[in-house]
């Protein structure tokens, strides 16, 4: 089944699945068209600036307070929220992953979370947590919201599919999608076996950064962003959803399908995005320029120019500056960094970073090429290079990110990636040559 999408970011988006549900003019008539139930959806406070209010009107078959009852106490062990800490050993450092390893037993979208890192305060609602989900079996009849914060997934193996009650996304490597807060949804799968990444944003919410003296394009394009039209499913079998709340977890049994919105309209949605999309810019003459001319969405904090989360990418681009070490420099940076690879190869690490692998470089922890990388960068014919087949990306926070107990442990953490800088050699000889040989 094709389903089909709105184009625009941010924008006030009216959809319906039968002629006449929607309704014209207003919100909330004495009698919806065909019985239906007015609810709206605040994803900001009442009386929010213009620029960030965001609110949807939905109209269901049954009103959200028929889509629970009594909750009991769930667990998910693996996923962790902030504040997280001290519950491991392994002392500080940069980290380095291989691939978290597919399941053995059926597991869905929910119970495949794997949290390595948290940062920040849930109950302050500020700060991240990244996580790792890795699955094998559709959510059939369970359903899912977060009220801590919307989810930023990025998939790396296998296409899914986000039935949520405001529409159907379905997404594949190379393209995002974020599910707001409080939006209920189930995950199906279209492949067998689906890994992928997700940023928990507990704070303000993800939006398109200033692009200041950039001007009007270029990054990431308001139309390229697409909001599902509505979708609606009748189903009168058990179902039940599961709610985090506060980094707990609580579900409730309920005798139908909470996806029952016939329409809505609003700008507080979910939404996808296609990274091949992204048009980048570089430098054209000489140095390299800082990695924030790669970023896809920004979720601000307080401080302006600071960042609670920025969403990067390393895409496919053109390097042509002239006497310049092209690949990124070395860096020591008051955010954290937690890096992602899709597919093809980061051009920083020549080795070691494989597609599905995760690296962590907390705040002030000096980071850059391996030692390889440079040798290659520095002494390479500096002509027109395209860096193809390729996408990187970036959770980056202004907050530290605490390393979990399963990130600690996890099998696949590379115990010698600090070996990947021990090569690099002393070149300084009191020349202005300097000692290359």
């Amino acid at each position: 089944m094709a389903f089909s999408y709105m184009p625009g970011f941010g924008n006030d988006f009216e959809t319906e699945t039968l002629p006449g549900s929607l309704p014209q003019g207003r919100n909330s008539p004495q009698r919806p068209a065909y019985g239906l139930y007015a609810e709206q959806l605040s994803g900001s406070p009442f009386t929010a600036p213009r620029g960030t209010n965001e609110r949807s009107w939905l109209y269901r078959i049954r009103p959200s307070v028929k889509h629970t009852g009594r909750f009991k106490a769930a667990s998910y062990p693996l996923w962790k929220t902030a504040p997280n800490v001290g519950d491991h050993e392994l002392a500080l450092g940069q980290y380095r992953w291989n691939p978290v390893p597919m399941p053995k037993e059926p597991t869905d979208f929910i119970q495949g979370m794997r949290t390595i890192t948290t940062a920040g305060d849930v109950l302050g609602q500020n700060g991240m947590a990244a996580h790792v989900y890795v699955a094998n079996r559709s959510m059939v009849d369970d359903h899912f919201f977060n009220a801590d914060g919307e989810l930023l997934v990025v998939p790396q193996v296998g296409a899914l599919r986000f039935v949520t009650e405001m529409g159907v996304i379905e997404l594949r490597p190379g393209e995002i999608a974020v599910l707001p807060r409080g939006l209920v949804f189930k995950v199906e799968l279209v492949d067998a076996e689906v890994r992928g990444y997700v940023c928990e944003n507990y704070g303000a919410k993800l939006t398109m950064p200033d692009r200041g003296p950039i001007g009007a394009n270029c990054l990431a394009n308001p139309r390229d962003f697409k909001t599902p039209c509505a979708w609606f499913e009748e189903k009168e079998t058990p179902c039940r959803l599961t709610v985090k709340w506060c980094g707990n977890f609580h579900v409730t049994e309920i005798g139908h399908s909470p996806l029952d919105v016939v329409a809505w309209h609003g700008n507080y949605a979910p939404y996808k995005y296609d990274l091949a999309t992204f048009s980048p810019l570089g430098a054209i003459l000489f140095d390299h320029p800082d990695p924030s001319i790669f970023t896809v969405l920004t979720a601000p904090s307080g401080e302006e120019g600071t960042a609670n989360i920025d969403f990067v990418i390393f895409p496919p681009r053109w390097l042509v500056a002239e006497d310049t070490f092209r690949p990124p420099w070395y860096h020591r940076n008051i955010m954290s960094e937690f890096m992602g690879l899709i597919h093809g190869q980061y051009d920083a690490k020549e080795e070691g970073f494989v597609p599905g692998g995760i690296s962590l470089h907390n705040l002030m922890l000096a980071h850059g090429p391996d030692a390889p990388g440079f040798e290659k960068a520095s002494r390479v014919e500096l002509k027109p290079v395209k860096l193809d087949n390729t996408m990187a990306f970036m959770f980056e926070t202004r907050f530290p990110q605490m390393l979990t107990r399963y990130g600690a442990e996890l099998e696949t953490r590379q115990d010698n990636y600090i070996d990947c800088w021990s090569d690099l050699k002393k070149r300084f000889n009191g020349t202005p040559e300097g000692d290359w040989s």
